[in-house]
């Protein structure tokens, strides 16, 4: 099992050892989307929904759950984030709906990564927009969440070609 690094000799999951690894600079940058009905995006874009704010709400949301990303996805480590930001786009879909893309971008200098962060944190971010909409309707649309970049690291940098 020598060759697997997140097993241990009994073939077990475990965390991987980082202490020698270089400290460097690494970001990542993850998207996700939701889409939702026209309703929701005039509610939205017009800050009609009764919860309030959703955009700022889903931000707020995704900045907290890359910070806590270790404590829910169980062979991370806990990782000093040095920035975290969140930005959206509308686009026009099928059928009277509309998708909001979602950008979460994530930054350290650290042992290992933060691609499970940004993704983390990509994700939150659609929850929390569903969780404050779900009222007015609830066939709204998560997906696809993605990795599309990360830099950093001794498997080198990663960039998707192209978009999901």
């Amino acid at each position: 099992m020598a060759d697997f690094t997140h097993f241990n000799e009994e073939g077990r999951a475990k965390m991987v050892d980082v202490s020698d690894k270089p400290e460097t600079a690494r970001t990542a940058l993850a998207y996700s989307s939701i889409t939702v009905s026209e309703e929701i995006y005039q509610k939205i874009t017009n800050h009609e929904m009764k919860k309030g704010d959703v955009l700022a709400v889903a931000q707020v949301a995704a900045v907290m759950a890359a910070k806590k990303t270790w404590e829910i996805i169980p062979m991370c480590h806990p990782i000093p984030l040095t920035g975290v930001n969140i930005s959206f786009s509308w686009e026009k879909a099928d059928n009277h709906q509309f998708r909001l893309r979602i950008a979460a971008s994530v930054k350290t200098k650290g042992h290992t990564g933060v691609e499970m962060e940004a993704l983390t944190a990509a994700s939150a971010c659609a929850l929390t927009v569903y969780d404050m909409c779900k009222a007015v309707d609830k066939g709204m649309i998560i997906g696809p969440t993605y990795l599309m970049e990360k830099t950093g690291g001794k498997n080198g940098d990663f960039k998707r070609i192209e978009e999901m």
